[in-house]
């Protein structure tokens, strides 16, 4: 059987499996809803850099602001203003949230 996966099974010293490696956005899709999951980089991106929650998302993500305006139908600059802001409305984070594909939860802190 010869079927493609997404999966990596990595083996121990003794040969046995021990851990399976899987992309980041199905780890991500498979855990939406929970909220409870900030990655270390992204911790790591907003305290070493004083960025906020979206901004930090957005570079451990690897998008640009341009990628994220076009996703969320807005210029460039509209959208810098908002990964800047301290309060989003409800709404844009939401709209935010969903364009990097995230609970809106990850972004409240």
């Amino acid at each position: 059987m010869n079927a493609r996966t997404n999966i990596q099974i990595l083996n121990g010293p003794n040969g046995a499996p021990a851990f399976v490696v899987i992309p980041y956005a199905d780890y991500i899709r498979e855990h939406e809803g929970k909220g409870d999951y900030i990655p270390h980089e992204v911790v790591s991106l907003m305290v070493d850099n004083d960025w906020t929650p979206v901004r930090a998302w957005r570079e451990h993500l690897g998008l640009t602001q341009s990628g994220m305006a076009e996703r969320l139908g807005v210029s460039q600059s509209a959208y810098a203003q908002q990964e800047v802001s301290g309060k989003l409305r409800k709404t844009s984070r939401e709209k935010i949230a969903a364009a990097l594909g995230i609970d809106a939860e990850l972004l409240n802190l």
